[in-house]
């Protein structure tokens, strides 16, 4: 399966990523700039904060209650689009999800 970030400079960046894992991972494996991932997925830091592409949004699934409030603490200011990648685990129905890393 396959994800593709739009990173900060405009480029793309595409990978395979396993069922199962975390985007998070995903992006700290692919050395994803930006994604940092300081507290290892454990939904602590916000450093994984990313933007999913309107068409994948209601793929995902909803927004936690304790993910909505360390969203309202990332670097760059939340949107409608906003997510932890920590919290998306790649599963079939995501193959081909785009997500954009936010520009600091």
């Amino acid at each position: 399966m396959k994800a593709t970030w739009t990173l900060p400079d405009g480029s793309t960046k595409t990978a395979d990523v396993a069922e199962g894992t975390s985007l998070m991972e995903a992006s700290v494996a692919n050395n994803i700039p930006e994604i940092e991932g300081a507290c290892g997925g454990c939904l602590s830091c916000a450093t994984c904060h990313v933007f999913v592409d309107a068409d994948w949004l209601g793929k995902v699934g909803d927004v936690e209650v304790f993910e909505d409030a360390m969203l309202d603490s990332t670097d760059v200011e939340r949107t409608d689009a906003s997510r932890l990648s920590c919290q998306i685990k790649m599963s079939a129905d995501l193959d081909g999800i785009c997500l954009t890393v936010p520009t600091a």
